[in-house]
């Protein structure tokens, strides 16, 4: 007869992101790789519903015309701190 060998449990912490479900209630300035565009991001999401992930770290699906709610002031606040220490960044994030 074998003896069966245990290996200690890990415990990995699961962290569960709520996704927005209902109607937003403002606009949300979207996390982009280099190379990739926002809007161009957005449109996939949008096709293919799946999730997103905002400066202020808000995770959304998108489902609206973003042009008609107020921007969300913590992802204003990150871009424009991004801003002064990037001169690359342009004035405004829906350029």
């Amino acid at each position: 007869m074998s003896k069966v060998q245990t290996l200690p449990a890990e415990t990995i912490p699961y962290l569960d992101e709520e996704t927005e479900t209902g109607e937003p209630i403002v606009a949300h300035i979207v996390k982009t790789e280099p190379g990739v565009t926002a809007a161009a991001k957005v449109l996939e999401a949008r096709i293919y519903g799946t999730p997103l992930e905002a400066l202020c770290g808000h995770v959304w699906v998108p489902s609206r015309d973003p042009k008609k709610l107020p921007l969300c002031q913590k992802c204003k606040d990150v871009y424009e701190m991004y801003r002064a220490f990037n001169d690359g960044l342009r004035d405004n994030p829906d350029e």
